[in-house]
């Protein structure tokens, strides 16, 4: 026997914090072979197979099988071709459970009962392909023979949410509530009708224009934060600012006739789930979350019906 340092299992043990039953395990079946034995018949171990064994316990603790760690200490296999695809398969397998705490994290909120938590479940797990195909659905349903409305591509874009190829825990539960929100049918219903009337507030010549919505937004904000009353007096300059703006936009003169047609458009509008869709698509697409935009529109709602007369009969 060489003067190098040798060890037996009860040094490895203490040295690597395997327990010795693990150690003798290694030994036996080979994947970390004693280097010789000492005269009363004891395994021992040199530096080679002790970096071997370090070797084995790391590859252990990071979730590789026996049979791939062996290939690995016998350089049957190159270690870093092994990495890449554990850690491949480790990315398939943190993407699904992030699917599951999702579906868990929204179940628990709602307090689902079994068959939302089946719905939600069978949702989470779309294939990319599926979860297009679904988006497609909801868009073209939405946008159907608007082909020619005015910066078309463009709005279609802004609508489109893109699940990440990593998402985070966040982005997932956004899209399993958004994905509910593409498949309810009097939500397409409402939204196709809101994009209808923006297109007809757009069918005019000139740059594209705010619609509704963000004109009652921008002017009504003071308003909100003042925490004026939309039935007082007080709220006139605010109603004729919006009312101004939106016929200077768009074309209308008719003052009884503006006011019908905003109202028409803002009760559409005013949907909580639209802000929620619009939320959720910034979560989604890592965009910035904009302010909500129905306390602006009931606001304006208000105002306007409070200043238009009572029907007659």
């Amino acid at each position: 026997m060489s003067g190098e340092t040798r060890h037996t299992i009860g040094d490895l043990a203490r040295r690597t914090g395997l327990s010795v039953k693990t150690i003798r395990y290694y030994a036996d079946s080979g994947i970390v072979p004693p280097t010789d034995r000492s005269s009363a018949g004891y395994r021992l171990f040199d530096a080679e197979a002790v970096a071997r064994l370090e070797l084995v316990r790391t590859l252990r603790d990071l979730g590789l099988d026996l049979a791939t760690i062996r290939r690995v200490v016998d350089h049957e296999v190159p270690l870093h071709e092994v990495a890449a695809a554990h850690a491949e398969a480790l990315a398939v397998q943190i993407r699904v459970l992030r699917l599951r705490q999702a579906v868990l994290t929204v179940a628990a909120r709602r307090g689902s009962g079994p068959s939302e938590v089946d719905d939600l479940h069978r949702l989470a797990k779309l294939t990319t392909r599926e979860w297009g195909r679904l988006v497609d659905d909801f868009l073209g349903s939405v946008f159907a023979d608007l082909d020619d409305m005015p910066g078309y591509p463009g709005v279609i874009v802004s609508m489109t949410p893109e699940l990440p190829d990593d998402p985070s825990t966040e982005q997932v539960e956004a899209w399993l509530e958004l994905a509910e929100l593409c498949r309810e049918p009097e939500f397409r219903a409402r939204m196709r009708r809101l994009v209808r009337q923006h297109a007809a507030d757009h069918d005019v010549p000139g740059l594209p224009r705010p619609d509704a919505v963000a004109v009652v937004r921008d002017a009504v904000a003071p308003a909100l934060a003042a925490g004026l009353d939309p039935t007082s007096p007080d709220a006139d300059p605010v109603v004729a600012t919006v009312t101004s703006r939106y016929a200077s936009l768009h074309g209308h003169s008719d003052e009884a006739d503006l006011h019908r047609r905003l109202l028409d458009r803002l009760v559409l509008a005013n949907d909580p789930r639209r802000d929620r869709y619009l939320d959720l698509l910034a979560v989604l697409n890592g965009w910035s979350t904009g302010d909500a935009t129905a306390p602006a529109v009931d606001w304006f709602i208000r105002a306007l019906r409070a200043r238009m007369p009572e029907p007659v009969g």
